[in-house]
């Protein structure tokens, strides 16, 4: 019967051809080279083909201000369609945003006005009262720039406007290429860039694949402007293939092989060098090994890495067999006892795989767990902040040192002495602030590491992005990625000391920072905001209006919620109300089954192992 099903059920299936649900969407690509714009013609003898003339009138004055004609290009589009100009950088990204403004009809203003009013009135809400003074600017001609020095709550909002058609212009960065679903009727590429760097064939691609919408538009343009200089560079990036993909475990050994290994071994998937480099083979860099690493074999790099982690302390060995034997190729096929070299995972390395810790800065994590244990200052939070910011992003940092200086002098003697601990002193950021050479060499990773921790300290205190921002003359967006870091970094730091006894005392001490670092809001707020839906806006109005812990919003009625708290729906009320009971719910289990487990009889009580001996 049911071989008779099947094969019924292979006799009905139709094939369907997706291309007739899913619209098609025509691409146009073209060049623009002074004032005439060429089409991407692969037929023809130099790529391209004569299309137009751009039609717009520039005065003197406009032509100096917009050189490349940007303003005529987006007028030809918005506000009726969208329009995506890709620039270099972020700072030309806001000049490129604010010129287009300063050059369009007052128009502009009139289109969807009270969308955009709104739009910049979530912006204020948001940010507690802050706008930035070009977007300001912007928005009401429906103009925005787009990239990572905004928040995430911003940028979502601008998102949202361009999405539904309120923004009709963003002026970004190639990151927006790549993370984001915001397609155009144009793209224009205002330079074959990015930042310093020629376009990549997959770059380029990737821009201009967000011209045209499938189910909106029948047609999508893109436009690269460029210089005579860049001509036949542009000629062969439009011509050429798509760059090959490499696998990137090569790249960064310490994210990539090693932790790979690390993880294998901690996992117990594989714990034999036999088993280890089976699993590497059949890895996407196994196969691409000879194209990648010539000169190395990937046994060779298999046991390379196994012995880096353990020189580390991150692994050990179980058997003895001479390096020198191991490297030998012909022992892959020679010897079964290469095959049975196994490796187990030592305390470091448990604790390093636990905390995700890159294997890079696992052993200077160790040490500076080890020194804080020596002299830790508890009399504010800075000292356990510095352990947990993270050591990529100090290694990217390039301090301004009269602020860095200007902020030590506001510490207190306490706070001062963390600098002193960690080895920075107050001559030498005085030094660097006055321009002085410095003969003694002071670690700039430490140097730097501290001073994202003031950043991060003064954000914890003054819990607003917009006053860190003007302070340390950061991009907000910058210092939200810190802060996000930050969290992230100490809660693998948690995890770390869990699996080492000798760091005990850190793990209340983490717990709790890595909440403050998680939320950044006042104490009080953050009970509340473990609260499904609740941000800190909304948190601020709850505890404002008496609801100051968990049980209480558990036990709140959403129909008073509603008429307590402004802009709240019903659906708002009930999913806080709910959260809350579920969240108190799973709190009492957890002391529940502490409670039972105290009054629980212990297994190896004597009475217990007395009678069970009698009963055999």
């Amino acid at each position: 019967m049911l071989k008779t099903c099947k094969s019924s059920c292979k006799q009905n299936i139709i094939p369907v051809n997706l291309d007739q649900y899913v619209p098609k969407v025509e691409l146009k690509e073209y060049l623009k080279i002074n004032n005439a714009i060429y089409e991407v013609d692969s037929k023809a003898e130099n790529g391209m083909t004569f299309s137009r003339l751009l039609n717009y009138k520039y005065s003197d004055s406009l032509r100096k201000m917009d050189p490349d004609h940007l303003v005529a290009l987006v007028t030809e589009v918005i506000p009726n369609y969208s329009c995506l100009v890709f620039c270099p950088t972020k700072k030309n990204c806001e000049n490129v945003a604010e010129m287009i403004c300063k050059l369009l009809s007052k128009e502009y203003l009139k289109y969807k006005e009270k969308e955009k009013l709104e739009v910049i009135k979530n912006l204020k809400n948001i940010s507690g009262g802050n706008l930035c003074p070009v977007l300001k600017h912007t928005i009401p001609f429906g103009v925005a720039y787009h990239h990572s020095g905004l928040t995430s709550d911003e940028r979502k909002l601008l998102e949202e406007a361009y999405s539904t058609g309120v923004l009709c212009l963003f002026t970004c960065t190639s990151t927006l290429a790549a993370g984001v679903n915001l397609p155009a009727r144009r793209v224009i590429l205002r330079a074959p860039y990015v930042a310093k760097e020629f376009l990549k064939r997959n770059q380029y691609k990737q821009m201009i694949g967000r011209a045209g919408r499938a189910g909106i538009d029948s047609i999508g343009e893109s436009i690269l402007i460029l210089q005579e200089k860049d001509k036949q560079q542009v000629l062969e990036l439009i011509s050429r293939p798509l760059e090959n993909c490499y696998s990137h475990l090569v790249q960064e050994f310490t994210k990539g092989i090693q932790t790979l290994l690390l993880s294998l071994i901690g996992l117990k998937i594989a714990t034999n060098l036999g088993d280890i480099y089976h699993f590497m083979s059949g890895t996407f860099f196994g196969v691409q090994q000879k194209i990648l690493l010539k000169e190395k074999s990937l046994w060779e790099i298999t046991v390379e890495s196994l012995r880096y982690l353990t020189e580390k302390g991150l692994l050990q060995k179980d058997t003895i067999l001479t390096e020198k034997r191991l490297l030998r190729k012909d022992t892959i096929y020679g010897s079964e006892e290469a095959f049975q070299y196994s490796f187990h995972i030592t305390k470091l390395g448990r604790a390093s795989f636990k905390g995700t810790i890159d294997l890079a800065y696992c052993d200077i994590l160790y040490r500076d767990l080890k020194k804080g244990l020596e002299g830790l200052v508890l009399e504010s939070l800075l000292h356990l902040i510095y352990l947990t910011t993270p050591y990529d992003m100090a290694s990217q940092c390039d301090p301004n040192w009269m602020i860095y200086f200007q902020q030590f002098n506001h510490l207190s003697p306490a706070e001062q002495n963390v600098a002193a601990v960690v080895g920075v002193s107050e001559n030498f950021i005085g030094k660097k602030a006055s321009g002085q050479a410095i003969r003694k060499k002071v670690d700039k990773n430490i140097v730097n590491r501290l001073y994202l921790s003031f950043v991060l300290y003064t954000l914890l205190k003054e819990t607003n992005i917009w006053s860190v921002s003007e302070k340390f003359n950061m991009p907000r967006g910058y210092i939200q990625s810190l802060l996000s870091g930050a969290a992230a970094f100490s809660s693998c730091v948690l995890h770390f000391c869990e699996e080492l006894e000798e760091f005990w005392v850190y793990r209340a001490l983490f717990v709790e920072l890595t909440k403050k670092l998680t939320y950044c809001v006042k104490a009080e707020l953050i009970p509340l905001m473990e609260v499904t839906g609740v941000l800190e806006g909304r948190a601020r109005q709850l505890y404002n209006a008496g609801y100051k812990s968990l049980t209480h919003l558990a036990n709140a009625n959403p129909e008073v919620l509603i008429r307590t708290i402004d802009h709240l729906s019903r659906r708002q009320a009930k999913q806080i109300v709910s959260s809350a009971k579920m969240l108190l719910h799973e709190k009492a289990e957890a002391l529940q089954e502490e409670v039972e487990e105290l009054l629980r009889l212990p297994s190896d009580f004597p009475g217990i192992v007395a009678s069970s001996v009698e009963k055999v």
